[in-house]
């Protein structure tokens, strides 16, 4: 059996499920390799495999250090607005034989996992002004006439 390519992988996986954007494939394969990355300098080893939730994370610290502010936005483009999404776009890959799973890899993995206003939106949102310390009530002036 001949093993195709990534760009075939996405040229399949993109006519047969169309609510996903090929840029957001390519984008979560590099937020797996983002997330690996993170890990091996964390544990110190190589990851041989990478949980739903992991990669979430991942995909998270990868997309606010690519597209900062942006991200909801590339996001949406994508067709990208919840962790579910994410979980099946993983599935997508793993059925075209581009990513990997294990036994107890599920879809479910994915779900609630964070809220994407939560993760993305947040950390950019400006902060609220703090209350004005009550300034003193000026004295009337007097007059000296």
């Amino acid at each position: 059996m001949q093993k195709i390519g990534f760009a075939e992988a996405l040229d399949s996986i993109v006519a047969a499920d169309p609510r996903y954007q090929r840029d957001g494939y390519v984008f979560l394969r590099d937020a797996l390799d983002f997330t690996t990355k993170q890990q091996k300098k964390v544990k110190g080893v190589s990851v041989r495999h990478v949980t739903g939730p992991e990669l979430l994370e991942g995909a998270r610290q990868y997309s606010i250090k690519e597209f900062g502010p942006m991200v909801m936005t590339v996001f949406d483009i994508w067709g990208i607005h919840s962790c579910e999404d994410i979980g099946n776009m993983v599935f997508n890959l793993i059925g075209a034989g581009v990513f990997g799973k294990t036994e107890q890899d599920s879809v479910e993995d994915f779900k609630n996992v964070y809220d994407f206003k939560e993760a993305f939106v947040k950390p950019f949102a400006p902060e609220k002004p703090k209350p004005a310390a009550q300034l003193p009530t000026p004295k009337p002036a007097t007059s000296t006439r």
